[in-house]
């Protein structure tokens, strides 16, 4: 939903012209290109433009604060715009989100410098435009922001490539994503019991040390059943290290 005008864009009676800043100006002030300002309001970060023409238009005063808001929060942050775009609807109604962007902050991170688009992407991973795809539609590619990709898609996309040269296929890795998503819903429903009752702001801080913990956890369990299982085995042929069977007894002797 995209964020309507305020109705403090007012009229000027000698010109009859509304108050406000045109795209140059707005561009000007803010530092930014008209193409990133088009995607905010595209995108429902910024208020529509007063138009009083096919090519006229006033920006709200207001554009240059929530622009300030943005690029301080994709600065800093690895916010997805998504999620900035909540915390301005949050801010809208009178809220403190300083609680939301520590936990915003603590699950996706800091600021990644690097932002490729496809064509780049393919370019940095040797991966083909039918490839990438195929990998986000199973799951195996996440980026989080429709058509950019980041540090973390390329190194991940990099391993997949030395995998798939050794002789795998994107169909052998998708219980990876599978095994995720199944995690990541777990996850959730644990946090809804623990925090259903809570206030937003403890919500939020809850819900973050959470997060932290969920990371802990993952890497222990599958990492120590991984070590288990090889710990277990004889040699790297072992039908062990496939089935599992017999690892606990072999512990217990």
């Amino acid at each position: 939903m995209k964020i309507k005008a305020k109705n403090n864009m007012k009229v000027s009676r000698n010109d009859a012209k509304p108050e406000g800043l045109r795209m140059k100006e707005l561009c000007a002030a803010t530092g930014i290109p008209k193409s990133a300002i088009l995607h905010y309001v595209a995108q429902g970060l910024l208020p529509e433009p007063v138009r009083t023409g096919p090519n006229m238009a006033y920006y709200d005063q207001v554009c240059i604060e929530r622009i300030e808001f943005i690029r301080a929060m994709q600065e800093k942050y690895a916010f997805p715009l998504r999620k900035i775009k909540m915390l301005l609807s949050h801010r809208e109604r009178g809220m403190d989100v300083t609680p939301l962007v520590e936990l915003s902050a603590t699950i996706f991170g800091d600021a990644d410098v690097l932002t490729l688009n496809e064509t780049e992407f393919c370019r940095a991973t040797g991966l083909n435009p039918r490839k990438v795809r195929n990998l986000i539609e199973i799951g195996l590619l996440v980026p989080l922001e429709k058509g950019i990709f980041n540090h973390q898609d390329v190194v991940v996309c990099g391993l997949y490539g030395k995998c798939f040269a050794l002789g795998a296929g994107a169909a052998d890795l998708v219980f990876y994503a599978e095994a995720a998503k199944m995690i990541v819903d777990m996850e959730m429903r644990l946090r809804s019991k623990l925090t259903a009752h809570l206030p937003e702001e403890q919500d939020s801080e809850v819900t973050r040390r959470l997060v932290m913990g969920a990371r802990v956890v993952r890497n222990y369990v599958i990492d120590r059943t991984f070590q288990q299982r090889v710990a277990a085995a004889m040699d790297l042929k072992d039908a062990i290290l496939l089935s599992g069977e017999n690892s606990a007894t072999e512990e217990e002797k």
